[in-house]
Formats: C-alpha cells, sequence, structure tokens
C-alpha cells in the first residue's frame, strides 16, 4: 500500500499555508489530519468552516465530544480516538466516560441517546435502527437537531477518513484500545 506522508507548510498551496499559519497561532500546532486535509486547500477551509459552523447547532461542546467519540470507534480511526479523548477530559469527561461513550453508551439519558443514535447512523450508513431515532425525539430532540448529528456524524467521518487512508502519526496521546480498556 502507498504511503502518504504528513505535508509540510512548504509543500501545500497558499490557501493551505494560511490555513496552517492561522491553526498554528489558535493551537500552538497544526495537528496531522488537519495538515493532512491540507493537501486540498478547498477541503481544509470547507472542513474547519463546517466545523466552525457547528459550534452554533444544537449540541454544546460535550455532547459533540461524545459524537465524535463514538463515530471515531466505529470507524475505527485511532487518530480521533485519541484526539477526542483528550478534548472529551477537556470538557469534563473522566476515561471510564470515555470508555463507555466510545461504545455508544452513557449513563446520562439525554447523552445516551445521542451517542446511540449516532453509533446506529455510522454502523447502518444512515439508516439509524427506528427506536434510535426514537430514544432521540423522546430525549425532546427535534428535527433540526436530527439533522445537526447527522452533520458531525458527516464530518468526524471524513475526518476519520482520512486518517484511516492516510495512517499519519497520532500527536495526541493514544486512547487504549477499546477491548483492552473493556477487559481492563
Amino acid at each position: 500500500m502507498r504511503t502518504f506522508n504528513v505535508p509540510t507548510r512548504d509543500e501545500v498551496s497558499v490557501e493551505s499555508q494560511q490555513l496552517f499559519d492561522a491553526l498554528e497561532k489558535k493551537l500552538g500546532m497544526v495537528p496531522n489530519l488537519y495538515a493532512s486535509i491540507g493537501y486540498s486547500g478547498n477541503a481544509l477551509a470547507s472542513y474547519l468552516t463546517f466545523q466552525d459552523a457547528q459550534a452554533q447547532g444544537t449540541f454544546n461542546a460535550k455532547q459533540r465530544e461524545a459524537v465524535n467519540l463514538v463515530v471515531s470507534q466505529v470507524n475505527g480511526c485511532t487518530y480521533c480516538q485519541a484526539a477526542h479523548t483528550t478534548l472529551g477530559k477537556m470538557n469534563g469527561f473522566t476515561e471510564e466516560e470515555t470508555i463507555a461513550l466510545r461504545q455508544g453508551r452513557s449513563s446520562d439519558a439525554k447523552l445516551n441517546a445521542i451517542v446511540g443514535l449516532a453509533k446506529s447512523l455510522v454502523e447502518n450508513r444512515g439508516r439509524a435502527s427506528e427506536d434510535k431515532v426514537e430514544e432521540f425525539l423522546a430525549q425532546g430532540y427535534d428535527q433540526a437537531a436530527l439533522v445537526d448529528l447527522i452533520a458531525l456524524v458527516a464530518s468526524k467521518t471524513l475526518a476519520n477518513y482520512v486518517h484511516n487512508l492516510f495512517d499519519f502519526a497520532i500527536d495526541f496521546p493514544e486512547a487504549q484500545p477499546l477491548e483492552e480498556a473493556i477487559n481492563a
């Protein structure tokens, strides 16, 4: 299989270079995921805009991290599992909660409905089980929230696919493999 390198600033378009500079200023680094998406300036600009817009949607940062965790687990993306375990903890989750969320469950009813539906969406390629949709709606969410959840799943799936294809190094503390975490 072909090996892809994480591009440096000098190896990307001027548009991507400007985005790298903004990321460096904001985050103190350009994570390998963003650098790899940066092979396409258009894709990186679109992805960052889409991510920023999601912060204005239905779900708060903690709920978005929960979705990111379960989607990354189902899609088998170790990079995003690592990144969102770190970000999940920064948003108040414990290690044990991040593991449960990666399994698609939570002791909080609203969060359980969110991650259960997100997991079903990914596993069933958008054809979520009816009981998961009903559980989500029973928690007070509406069709707008349903579309916001689909957008979160789509956004994280793009990131998962980029890592799964490019297989670049993980630049966050690695998340414990789920099988090990469950058996620990």
